[in-house]
Order: C-alpha cells, then sequence, then structure tokens
C-alpha cells in the first residue's frame, strides 16, 4: 500500500475512538455527511461536486453511501452506491439520493433512539424514523485534532509541496514579476511535487500588502516584501505556512522587524508542550512583538490544520483552547506598517509530542 493511499487499520481506529463517545452518551449511530468526515472516518475522498455519506453502528457496523464511481479501499463493512450523474451530467438533488439510500440501508438495522448528526448540514433528507438528534460535530472536531500516522503523511506531503514553492519563488524573484506570473509558477512547483492535482491552495499571493489573490497587472518593485502565505493541500490535508521574501535587498528596518518575529519563534520552541494555554501563548507573543521598534501585530497567532486549513487548536484571544499531543498547529507572528513596505507574515508548522513541539518546516526563514 502506498503511504498516501486508504489506510483502513487508521480509519478503524478513528471510528473506535468515535464509538467510545458514543457509548459513553448512548448514541446508537453517527451519519456523517461532510466530505472531510466521510474521509476522515472512512477513507475514500470525494470530489466537492458529489455527495457521499457514512453511517457509523455503536457495534462498530459502518456503512458507506457513495456515488456510483469505482470507489477505492474503504473502511466500510457494507458499501452502496447511487447514481450521482446521469448521462454524464451531475445531478442537482444528490444529497437527498444518497440520504435516501442511506435510511433504507440502515433503517431496518437501528432500532435505537440517538443518532448523531452534523447539526451545521445534516438537513432532513431521508426517513430515519422517529430519533432523537445528537450534535455530534463538535466531538469530530475534538477528535480529529490527534492525528494518526496517515495523516500526519499527508500534511507532510502538503507542506514538501510549500517548500517547492517557497525554493521557486526566491529562484524567479524580481522587480517587475508579475503576481499572476508568481502565482502559476508557484502552483506549478507544488502539482510537480503532488505529481497530481491540488485539492487546496493558499490565499496570499499580493507583493506590497498584507495579503489577497493575486492582481493581474500588478508587479512587484525594488524594496516591497513579498508576503506569500501558502496552504496547498494534498488529498486533502492541508499544509499552511509563510515566508516573506524581499524582492531587493531587505533594508535596516525590515530586518529589525524580522529579528523580532524571531524571538517569537524561538518563545514558541521553548514554551509549547501538552497542558500549555494556547490563549495565554497569543498574549505572549503578542508582548513580544508589542517591543518592536516598527510594526503592529494584530491578527491570530496560528491554528491548527489538518483537513480543514483552519482547526483546533486557537491560538487566538477567542479561544481558551490547551495543546494536546497529535495537535498539528501553524505559528504566524507579523508585523506591518506603511515603512515596512508593507510587513511581513512568517509562518511555521508545528506536531505537539510529548515533551515539546517537532518543527514541520524546517526551510529558509530569511528575507
Amino acid at each position: 500500500m502506498s503511504t498516501y493511499e486508504t489506510n483502513v487499520n487508521a480509519c478503524r481506529g478513528r471510528q473506535q475512538r468515535l464509538i467510545d463517545h458514543m457509548q459513553q452518551h448512548q448514541i446508537d449511530v453517527v451519519i456523517v455527511t461532510q466530505t472531510e468526515h466521510v474521509q476522515w472516518l472512512a477513507g475514500p475522498r470525494f470530489p466537492w461536486l458529489m455527495q457521499a455519506a457514512a453511517a457509523l453502528r455503536v457495534d462498530g457496523h459502518l456503512t458507506l453511501a457513495a456515488p456510483k464511481k469505482p470507489v477505492l479501499e474503504a473502511a466500510a463493512d457494507e458499501i452502496v452506491t447511487y447514481e450521482a450523474q446521469w448521462h454524464s451530467t451531475l445531478r442537482n438533488d444528490q444529497r437527498q439520493a444518497c440520504m435516501e439510500l442511506l435510511a433504507r440501508t440502515i433503517g431496518e438495522k437501528v432500532r435505537g433512539g440517538r443518532l448523531g448528526v452534523e447539526f451545521s448540514s445534516f438537513g432532513r433528507h431521508g426517513n430515519f424514523g422517529e430519533k432523537e438528534l445528537v450534535d455530534i460535530e463538535p466531538t469530530l472536531y475534538r477528535l480529529r485534532r490527534r492525528k494518526d500516522a496517515d495523516e500526519l503523511a499527508r500534511i507532510r506531503k502538503a507542506i514538501a509541496g510549500t517548500e517547492k514553492m517557497y525554493e521557486r519563488a526566491r529562484e524567479i524573484m524580481r522587480p517587475g514579476i508579475s503576481e499572476i506570473e508568481m502565482f502559476n509558477q508557484l502552483q506549478t512547483a507544488a502539482v510537480e511535487e503532488f505529481g497530481e492535482m491540488l485539492t487546496g491552495t493558499g490565499n496570499d499571493y499580493q507583493c506590497g500588502s498584507r495579503g489577497g489573490p493575486p492582481r493581474n497587472g500588478r508587479a512587484a518593485e525594488a524594496g516591497e516584501l513579498y508576503i506569500l502565505d501558502l496552504g496547498p493541500a494534498f488529498r486533502g490535508y492541508f499544509a499552511d505556512n509563510c515566508r516573506t521574501i524581499a524582492v531587493t535587498e531587505a533594508n535596516a528596518d525590515q530586518q529589525a522587524a524580522w529579528s523580532c518575529i524571531m524571538k517569537v519563534f524561538e518563545h514558541i520552541e521553548r514554551v509549547v508542550k501538552p497542558g500549555k494555554n494556547a490563549q495565554e501563548l497569543f498574549h505572549e507573543a503578542q508582548a513580544i512583538l508589542d517591543e518592536a521598534p516598527l510594526g503592529v501585530f494584530n491578527h491570530h497567532l496560528g491554528h491548527g490544520i489538518g483537513l480543514f486549513p483552519h482547526e483546533a487548536p486557537h491560538l487566538n484571544p477567542n479561544w481558551n483552547d490547551t495543546f494536546e499531543v497529535g495537535d498539528v498547529f501553524t505559528a504566524e507572528p507579523g508585523l506591518y506598517a506603511p515603512e515596512l513596505r508593507a510587513g511581513m507574515r512568517i509562518e511555521n508548522d508545528y506536531l505537539v509530542t510529548a515533551d515539546g513541539v517537532q518543527l514541520l518546516t524546517p526551510f529558509p526563514l530569511e528575507l
């Protein structure tokens, strides 16, 4: 089995962690419809154009309802399919067709009265009987924090894509390069590294700006800083790390701001371990950056990554999360001021281990 193919044993392990929760809270079956949760439990990743769903019974039986396409290996005891396309045209009623199929398949086998569903997306398609609905979404997000080996392999591959993108950026950086050309060349670098299409990408490709999509006709200017916040996804799993590159040689003010940002990384790598409060870490970083001779820091310090670009833990004053073993998170201190043309943000990815953190992005940080 390829490192990046579905790992049935890992999926079964994730199912068991959910079953443990179901047993504790007397939930008889969990139904998931979001692409990320179907992939996390069953293995296959379905394109956003097509609807799949999975039902996990408390006895461990998983039913996967999927479009009638070749289904790769899945951690499922039963796979049922429906026509997502009619004569090659995508149906607009896939959700209804998928959920009606799932209801018919599991209806007679589920006699319990408590059904775990994602409240944000479940809807009312399919007749699952008069059951008490329980919001399982917060539990799924919590369980997804601890990344298994197969998930880490895909995250590391996604990060390898960003490394190639930054290598390409440093090779081609010059006054006059357009943001569109930069974007296109960086996308190419990631695709070449993956050997397949991206399933997501970052959103910050502007020069002389805090961020945003590439602008047609905008060219990099001498003296500016180019913030590249890249987040290509490989088979559903996101990287998210940022480098700021000087279009020409960085000046003294820019270098001084960069040195202050480096102090934040030194602090993070010294203090973060299981049990460390992420909100507290945010305030500690804010205090370090407030001492900078130039520039302001006025956004989050970071967040978890995985099947979604922003997951827990949140390094943010609006959340009170605590670091746990298995978390993969970003740290992205920044400083911005017009005098910095227009500023910088530098971001690393880390894995929380039993006694600290492991740096997942050990490539150059220099401007």
